[in-house]
């Protein structure tokens, strides 16, 4: 048995200035601006720890907005996914890319919050 759940939602910026989307996000959303990680392409929002997650990311595509589904086991949610009709589209760092049948991309990633255990959905 594993356990996940929606954990990050992922708005990607097409920008020279990912600064600038944080603060627009984090004025809209009504979120404190967070971090910046130290290769400059992600922003975290800072988010109450019982709240989903919101990442900025700056990327090369069109502008979207992606979904995370965490999970204790990355290997069996990916399969659960694929049995649903989700097809894989490879494995960049520490997550993996799926394609869902309606097209959206979004991605399995590690635990992002504590109570996963807790919270999370069970499967198998």
């Amino acid at each position: 048995m594993h356990k996940s759940r929606l954990g990050v939602l992922v708005i990607d910026c097409r920008t020279d200035d990912l600064t600038q989307a944080a603060h627009f996000w984090s004025q809209a959303l009504g979120y404190g601006l967070g971090k910046l990680d130290a290769d400059g392409k992600y922003w975290a929002l800072d988010v109450p720890a019982d709240q989903i997650k919101v990442l900025l990311q700056k990327v090369e595509h069109e502008p979207r907005i992606h979904l995370d589904i965490e999970t204790d086991d990355r290997a069996a949610e990916v399969e659960r996914l694929k049995a649903l009709g989700a097809t894989p589209l490879g494995e960049v760092k520490r997550w993996h890319v799926l394609e869902a049948p309606s097209g959206h991309r979004f991605c399995v990633v590690n635990p992002q919050r504590p109570d996963l255990e807790e919270k999370g959905n069970s499967w198998g």
